[in-house]
C-alpha cells in the first residue's frame, strides 16, 4: 500500500491562496518612497564617491550683562562652500526672534479658556509679559567692513552675497547683535535664564544664541524651514573660537576645552581641574558647594572674559552662574580620554553630586559601544530647572530635590533618565546629523532607543521608560484621528512624545530583539553610525544601511511602522488538532479512485474552542504516478508514514487585525508541562496579508497555545492571542505566569 501526505499540504495551500483578499502591497519595496540613489548618496546608504557637505567656522566674542540679563555680541563667520553649486545668498538662523513679540509661534498657537485658569498659565498662553525679545541686529558687514545686503523673515536671515560664491571658495563676514536673555519660568525657551529669589541670582542656561548658519545640502538645497518652537534644527559643521564675558565670580561650562583656566579659575581649583583629568574611579570638585555660597553673596562687578575652542561641531552654547558647583571625572573610551562633568546650584544637591557625571560616563560608554567611540574632549551636564534640552558636549537637564535635600525615586530616576538622554544627544543628532525640523525620529526615537539599552545595561533597578514593546501599548491603540506616521514633519505631529520618541524607540527595539535578532542589528547599526559620523543622512540612508549590512529586507518593516498608523493585533482565529487515521483498508479503498488534483481531506473541519473532542482524523492516500510529473523515482512512502504515525498535526489560523505585519511568536505548552517557543519570520504574510492558516507537526500534544507570549511585538489585544480563549484580558497574564 502507497499513501502520500503532501496533496494535504498543497491543498491547504491552495485554500489559503484562495482566501486571499485585495493586496495592499505590506511586503513591496519603498521604491519610489525613498529617493534615487546618485553619486552623493548610494544605495547601500552610504555617502557616495561625490558626497559633500558644507562647513562654518565661527570665531565669537560676546558679554553677558549680568545686570539687565542681555547677551551682546559680534560674530565672524567664514562660509566653505563645498557644493558643486553657485551660490548667491546665504541664509542664517535667527532662533531668538521665536521670542518676537510679532512672532508666527504666538499667532499659530492654539488657545482656550477654562471654568479656572491659572495666573501663570493665562500670562503665558496669551503673551501677557512685558518681553522685548528678539535680535536687535546691529551691523551684517563683509571682512572689509561694508554692509551687506541682507533680509530677515522671521527665525530666518537672508545675506546676499556681492559675488556669486563658486565651488571650493570661502566667504568671511561679520554680523554684531544683542538680545535680552528670556525667563523660562515666564516665556519658557530652550535656553535662558532661571532666577533665585532667595538669594538673588541667575543661573543661564544659554544655547540658539548667535545667529548660525542653516544647512545646504545635496536634499532640499538649504534647509531653511522656519523655528516655531519645537521642531528643533540642523546646522553646519566647523570649528569654533569663542571668548564670553562674564562677571569675575561666575563659573562657565561650555561647548569645547577651556583655554585659559589659569586666567579664570583659583589656583586650587585649576590644581582640581588637572587632577580630574586622571581621575577614572570618582568625579573630583572642581568648584565646591562653599566656594559656589560664598559666590552667591559676592555679585562682583568685576569682569572675567573665558576662552573655548571648539572643533568639527554643529553648535555651540553654555552655562553661566555664580552659583554653580563643578565636579568632572576622566572617562577611557577608545583611544580617548574625555571628561563627564557636571554643574549645578546647591539646589541639586545631594543629588547632582551623586549621580549626575555617574550618568555622563554611562552614557557616553555605552553609547560609544554602539555606535562610535565619543570623540569630543568634554560631556557636560547642567542642571536647571524644568527642561532637557541637547547641544554639542554640553546639555542642559532638570531632576531637583526637595528644600530639605531629600528625594523621590520618580525624581532621582527622572533625572538619571534626561540626563542620559540628553548626553546621547552628543550622538544623535550633534554627530550623526540630521535635520530634526522635517525628521523628529531620527534623532529623538534612535536617541531614545540607545537611552534605553543605557538604562538596561547601566541601571537594571530603574522603570523603564520609552523603548518597551509594553510600554506603547497605550498609545497604539489609541485614537487614530490624532496619530500621525511617523514620517511626518515635527511641527504637523500631534503626540510628538509618544510618536518621534517612544513610537520610534520601541519600533528599533523590537527590530533588534525580535525582528533581527542583536547580532545582526547591532553590526548595522554600528555601521549606520560610522558610515554617517559628522555627515548629513537621510532616512533612506538609515533604511538602506541597515539592510545592506545586514542582509534583511526590512521594507515591510518601515512601511509598516514608519508610514502608516497602523498596529498590530495578532488574533488566533482557529485551531485544528489532527491525527493521521491508521485503517490502512479504509485508505487503500479511497485511492482506488483518486485523480490527479484531487485534495485529501479528512473530517470537515468544525470550530473548535478547545482539545477537548480529541483530534480530527485524516487519511493518507496513494500516489498517483501521474503526479510525478516526469520523474522516474518515487518517494519512500512508507518510511513517510512510519515517521508521521502517532505525530500531532495542529493547523493554526491567524488574522491580522491591526494592520501591522509582524514575526509570528508561537508558545506551545505541552500537556506534559513542558514549553516551546517557535518563531517565523513575518514573510509569512508575504502572500496573504490579512489572514495566514499554518500546519505544525508536533510529538506531544498540546494543552495551550499563546502568540506572542512575552509581549514582544506591542500586540494591543492579547485577549485574542490564545486558544484554548480565555473570557477575560487578565486570564492571559495569569497563564503566562503558570
Amino acid at each position: 500500500m502507497i499513501k502520500y501526505i503532501t496533496l494535504l499540504f498543497i491543498g491547504m495551500s491552495l485554500i489559503a491562496h484562495a482566501q486571499t483578499t485585495q493586496w495592499q502591497g505590506k511586503f513591496e519595496q519603498l521604491g519610489q518612497a525613498l529617493p534615487t540613489p546618485n553619486e552623493y548618496r548610494t544605495g547601500s546608504g552610504s555617502p557616495g564617491p561625490e558626497y559633500w557637505q558644507q562647513q562654518a567656522d565661527y570665531v565669537i566674542t560676546a558679554e553677558l550683562n549680568d545686570d539687565n540679563q542681555s547677551i551682546t555680541g559680534a560674530e565672524t563667520i567664514t562660509y566653505h562652500n563645498n557644493s558643486p553649486d553657485v551660490l548667491t545668498y546665504l541664509w542664517l538662523q535667527l532662533d531668538q526672534n521665536l521670542f518676537d513679540k510679532d512672532s508666527n509661534t504666538g499667532k499659530t498657537k492654539n488657545t482656550t479658556i477654562l471654568d479656572s485658569v491659572t495666573t501663570k498659565t493665562i500670562a503665558g498662553e496669551l503673551d501677557l509679559y512685558d518681553f522685548d525679545g528678539g535680535y536687535k541686529i546691529k551691523s551684517v558687514k563683509d571682512a572689509s567692513g561694508n554692509d551687506l545686503k541682507h533680509f530677515v523673515n522671521a527665525t530666518m536671515m537672508r545675506v546676499d552675497l556681492p559675488k556669486p560664491l563658486k565651488k571650493g571658495e570661502t566667504y568671511s563676514f561679520k554680523i554684531e547683535w544683542s538680545y535680552n536673555i528670556n525667563d523660562r519660568m515666564k516665556v519658557g525657551g530652550r535656553s535662558g535664564l532661571e532666577y533665585f529669589p532667595a538669594d538673588k541670582n541667575y543661573v543661564y542656561t544659554i544655547a540658539q544664541w548667535f545667529p548660525r548658519m542653516c544647512v545646504y545640502d545635496d536634499y532640499v538645497g538649504w534647509q531653511n524651514k522656519q523655528f516655531l518652537g519645537r521642531s528643533e534644527f540642523a546646522t553646519v559643521f566647523g570649528n569654533y573660537k569663542v571668548k564670553i564675558t562674564t562677571p569675575a565670580d561666575h563659573i562657565m561650562a561650555a561647548t569645547g576645552v577651556l583655554q585659559n583656566p589659569q586666567a579664570v579659575l583659583t589656583a586650587e581649583q585649576v590644581v582640581r581641574f588637572e587632577k580630574a583629568k586622571t581621575s577614572f574611579d570618582a568625579p573630583v570638585i572642581i568648584a565646591t558647594q562653599q566656594e559656589a555660597i560664598q559666590r552667591e553673596k559676592s555679585k562682583s562687578k568685576e569682569k572675567k572674559t573665558w576662552e573655548f575652542h571648539a572643533e568639527n561641531v554643529r553648535d555651540f552654547a553654555f552655562a553661566t552662574s555664580r552659583k554653580f558647583i563643578w565636579d568632572a571625572q576622566a572617562v577611557k573610551i577608545g583611544n580617548n580620554t574625555p571628561l563627564a562633568m557636571s554643574f549645578y546650584p546647591k539646589e541639586g544637591n545631594p543629588l547632582w553630586e551623586k549621580e549626575s557625571t555617574k550618568a555622563v560616563k554611562n552614557t557616553i560608554t555605552t553609547y560609544s559601544k554602539h555606535t562610535i567611540d565619543f570623540p569630543y574632549p568634554v560631556a557636560i551636564s547642567v542642571h536647571a530647572a524644568s527642561i532637557g534640552m541637547e547641544y554639542p558636549m554640553i546639555c542642559f537637564n532638570f531632576g531637583r530635590p526637595n528644600k530639605d535635600g531629600s528625594y523621590s525615586d520618580n525624581t532621582k530616576w527622572g533625572m538619571i533618565g534626561v540626563i542620559i538622554h540628553e548626553v546621547g544627544h552628543n550622538f544623535f543628532p550633534m554627530i550623526i546629523n540630521n535635520d530634526e525640523r522635517e525628521t523628529t525620529w531620527m534623532d529623538e526615537g534612535i536617541n531614545s532607543f540607545v537611552q534605553y539599552m543605557t538604562q538596561v545595561e547601566n541601571y537594571p533597578d530603574m522603570p523603564k521608560r520609552r523603548g518597551s514593546a509594553e510600554g506603547i501599548i497605550p498609545y497604539m491603540k489609541g485614537d487614530k484621528s490624532t496619530m500621525r506616521p511617523l514620517m511626518t514633519s515635527g511641527e504637523q505631529v500631534v503626540q510628538i512624545g509618544n510618536e518621534q520618541y517612544n513610537k520610534a524607540a520601541t519600533a528599533l527595539n523590537i527590530l533588534r530583539e525580535s525582528v533581527m535578532g542583536r547580532e545582526l542589528f547591532d553590526h548595522a547599526f554600528k555601521e549606520y553610525a560610522q558610515r554617517w559620523a559628522f555627515k548629513h543622512p537621510k532616512p533612506a540612508d538609515f533604511f538602506r544601511t541597515m539592510e545592506d549590512a545586514s542582509a534583511f529586507d526590512l521594507d515591510w518593516y518601515w512601511r509598516g511602522w514608519f508610514y502608516t498608523t497602523d498596529n498590530v493585533d495578532l488574533s488566533v482565529d482557529q485551531v485544528r488538532w489532527l491525527r493521521i487515521r491508521e485503517d490502512d483498508q479504509k485508505m487503500e479503498n479511497k485511492s482506488k479512485n483518486v485523480k490527479a488534483g484531487d485534495l485529501a481531506s479528512g473530517n470537515s473541519a468544525v470550530a473548535s474552542t478547545d482539545f477537548n473532542n480529541g483530534p480530527e482524523l485524516f487519511s493518507l492516500i496513494e500516489t498517483d504516478g501521474r503526479l510525478y510529473g516526469e520523474f522516474l523515482s518515487r518517494i519512500d512512502d512508507k518510511a513517510v508514514i512510519n515517521k508521521m504515525k502517532g505525530k500531532n498535526f495542529y493547523e493554526i489560523t491567524l488574522s491580522n487585525k491591526g494592520g501591522l505585519v509582524m514575526p509570528v511568536i508561537i508558545e506551545w505548552s505541552y500537556k506534559d508541562g513542558t514549553k516551546e517557543t517557535e518563531r517565523l519570520p513575518a514573510e509569512i504574510w508575504r502572500t496573504n496579508e490579512q489572514v495566514i492558516t499554518k500546519v505544525f507537526v508536533k510529538d506531544k500534544e498540546v494543552s495551550n497555545i499563546v502568540i506572542d507570549p512575552n509581549h514582544e511585538t506591542a500586540d494591543i489585544n492579547t485577549n485574542n492571542n490564545m486558544f484554548p480563549k480565555v473570557d477575560q484580558p487578565s486570564k492571559f497574564d495569569q497563564f503566562r505566569k503558570n
